[in-house]
């Protein structure tokens, strides 16, 4: 299949690269030259804009920072590829947005999905992503076949939006559980618990969750977490941040009250502002242990 891929920054670059291991002929985009010639590394061809990539492609995917982004590149896309190409976005976007993107795509004869990801740096490098989906039935299953070459799981979640509402509700609960687990490696180490220790019980215990077991917080007992690697990424922390305002901007739409949430939001919006946006969203245990 000719695939346009438009965004490859470390997650674009890791699930354009899997695309092109699947055997597509993919045509990338970025305004990154070193991130294009990464993709051309890969085996990817290089596109010298955004309308040449999309030129006869039966399907394009983007991965772009945010909605203001997604706006601007469909535009294009709308004006370039073919109306019998399906367009994916894997954009992690409001769900408004996402919403009247896919209005317009339905309008100028497009079949589109929103299909955000989780998985962070290592799932979109090793093919392990799980997908978010939001469409048509029809739109769903025409990405389909896309997105399993770059995961382990595509989920329809419902209308267009509805994979971006899953997304944000997800990583909400994310930071929830990643601070619950900081704070209580900090107060065990602070009652002389071994981290190794506390980690065989509270995984396997009524404390288990992925943020323990998958995604340990303090080195050692999980070798894959970042904890590992001085909290390197990952899932920074600064998008972190921004999944926690997109959620907290959908709970004051939606009249939701969510306490953790917000609290969640306030405790990485004071991480990122002291300088750690950078860091893995797991460094939170640090300013845990600092107590600020």
């Amino acid at each position: 299949m000719k695939i346009a891929f438009i965004g490859l920054g470390h997650m674009g670059s890791g699930m354009a690269a899997n695309l092109v291991r699947a055997g597509h002929e993919v045509r990338a985009f970025d305004i990154n030259a070193e991130a294009v010639a990464q993709a051309v590394a890969d085996g990817a061809m290089e596109a010298s804009s955004v309308a040449y990539a999309c030129r006869d492609a039966e399907a394009v995917v983007t991965m772009l920072p945010a909605g203001k982004h997604v706006v601007s590149v469909y535009g294009t896309v709308f004006a370039a590829a073919p109306k019998s190409a399906v367009l994916i976005d894997c954009s992690t976007i409001d769900v408004e947005t996402a919403r009247r993107v896919a209005v317009d795509a339905q309008t100028e004869g497009f079949a589109m999905v929103d299909a955000p990801v989780s998985g962070g740096v290592a799932g979109a490098q090793g093919g392990t992503l799980t997908f978010m989906c939001g469409g048509t039935k029809d739109a769903f299953a025409r990405a389909e076949p896309v997105l399993s070459a770059m995961g382990k799981a595509v989920i329809h979640a419902g209308a267009a939006g509805a994979g971006q509402a899953a997304k944000i509700c997800n990583n909400m609960l994310l930071a929830i559980t990643m601070i619950g687990t900081c704070e209580a490696f900090a107060l065990a180490e602070k009652l002389g618990l071994d981290d190794q220790v506390f980690f065989d019980i509270a995984s396997k215990a009524s404390g288990q969750s992925w943020s323990m077991t998958s995604y340990c917080p303090v080195p050692g007992p999980v070798p894959s977490s970042p904890a590992n690697r001085d909290y390197q990424p990952g899932f920074a922390s600064a998008l972190m941040l921004k999944d926690l305002t997109l959620a907290m901007q959908a709970a004051t739409g939606a009249s939701a009250d969510t306490p953790l949430g917000a609290r969640a939001h306030a405790l990485y919006d004071a991480l990122c502002a002291q300088g750690h946006a950078g860091r893995d969203f797991s460094y939170m245990i640090e300013r845990i242990r600092r107590g600020a």
